[in-house]
């Protein structure tokens, strides 16, 4: 890629066409599959075709979502989507949202606006003040926490050092007993409670109810959820009730890119509290002609400027309803039990979580191996298959494991794609 691409910037322009089909013919060999129907990586969605098309036309738009006054129709847009999602996902009443770059800077929206409210709470306004001698933040978190989540206080000046994290079950569900002691060892102090709905690895939830309650006895604490693929399944009548008491937190992220299938850039963050959102977020100018009646989308993001993110989500959600995304979501869940029922009937593989969403871990080994020459082998098989290309995963460390971890988040796999892929697994586990 490298050679083909690069190069010194030439000295005169060529005609955009030319550019266009040369860069297309060169960069193909680079270009990873990840919107086909047999990968699993990571948790990546496709694109369904209305949202894709959309996404042609904001481009071709050119649209500046930052201010009404510069698009009336992306503020609409995204105001009627987010109706829309606040009513699937069963959030309060009053909502607000902002359209951010996808799941980690949903997180970091969300949580710049719980650190405004717990130290509004304590006398101390963060926005005017900063953070040089305020009172020291708790952020409780599980141990298997998101990476986004880490970053998130790193880019709010919290750190590391902020969170507590408590223990978890077997799943990587957080321990109620275990969030009541964190929440009575941070008495006194501004308290932040990061939960998830859908662990990166398993695909659990962390029990949103009984920790939202213990979280209201604390007193002064947020509850937020990082629910960048798992809020999701509050769309199913089948599944939400992994995501029971969700409506009980303060704030909410999500990545539509993951399992509405919309084109990346696509992040949400909810806020119930719409004044610590907006005072969050909150910045003001003399030159801008800011709208006196309606959205300002900036208000509620970190960016100014930015592309017009709500029209991808409207058509993608226009274009599925009510049924068609509660049928996605259980589609991808069932696709993963599959893999589960098929992968595990065989000697020497095992899946090692329990599947209740669309993430399926699986361990490889030989019969007398070692722990290590399990890992050494389950690693090896996951080359296998990336090598011989019939589908894509990708490998983690869970539990200080070596696994593979498989994720069905795109619209167009169909059963067959899950067979075929779960025969070409096996064949890369044979000797």
């Amino acid at each position: 890629m490298r050679a083909v691409l690069g190069g010194p910037l030439p000295d005169r322009g060529e005609p955009a066409a030319r550019v266009v089909e040369d860069l297309a013919r060169k960069a193909d060999p680079g270009i990873v599959a990840s919107g086909g129907p047999r990968f699993f990586g990571f948790v990546i969605g496709g694109s369904v075709p209305a949202a894709l098309a959309t996404d042609w036309l904001t481009s071709a738009w050119d649209q500046n979502a930052g201010l009404f006054v510069l698009s009336p129709a992306a503020a609409i847009a995204e105001e009627t989507v987010i109706g829309w999602l606040r009513e699937l996902f069963a959030l309060p009443e009053g909502t607000g949202a902002g359209f951010v770059t996808g799941g980690q800077m949903a997180n970091t929206t969300c949580l710049a606006a719980a650190r405004q409210a717990v130290l509004a709470r304590a006398g101390w306004d963060v926005a005017a003040r900063g953070l040089i001698g305020a009172p020291r933040v708790v952020v409780i978190a599980g141990e298997e926490v998101h990476v986004t989540v880490q970053g998130a206080l790193r880019l709010l000046g919290l750190g590391d050092a902020c969170v507590n994290k408590v223990k978890t079950d077997g799943q990587g569900r957080m321990l109620p007993d275990a969030v009541r002691d964190a929440l009575r060892a941070a008495e006194g102090s501004p308290t932040i409670v990061s939960t998830q709905a859908g662990n990166v690895n398993t695909g659990s939830f962390d029990p949103l109810a009984d920790i939202a309650r213990l979280a209201r006895a604390h007193g002064n604490s947020w509850v937020h959820v990082d629910g960048a693929f798992g809020l999701w399944a509050a769309a199913s009548p089948r599944f939400r009730h992994l995501v029971e008491g969700v409506s009980a937190a303060d704030s909410w992220a999500t990545d539509a890119h993951k399992w509405l299938n919309v084109p990346y850039d696509s992040g949400l963050a909810f806020v119930r509290d719409t004044g610590a959102h907006r005072a969050a977020m909150a910045r003001t100018a003399a030159y801008l002609q800011r709208s006196t009646s309606e959205r300002d989308n900036y208000e509620w993001t970190p960016e100014f400027s930015r592309r017009a993110r709500g029209f991808t989500v409207y058509a993608a959600l226009r274009s599925l309803g009510r049924a068609g995304i509660a049928e996605l979501v259980e589609r991808c869940c069932d696709h993963a039990r599959l893999f589960a029922e098929r992968l595990s009937a065989a000697p020497g593989v095992s899946v090692v979580n329990e599947v209740v969403l669309n993430q399926v871990l699986v361990r490889f080994e030989r019969p007398g191996s070692s722990l290590e020459e399990g890992d050494a082998w389950t690693r090896q098989v996951i080359s296998r298959v990336q090598a011989d290309g019939t589908c894509w995963l990708s490998g983690t460390v869970w539990r200080g494991r070596s696994l593979m971890r498989i994720s069905v988040s795109n619209w167009s796999t169909e059963r067959e794609d899950v067979e075929r892929s779960a025969a070409a697994i096996l064949a890369a586990h044979r000797p």
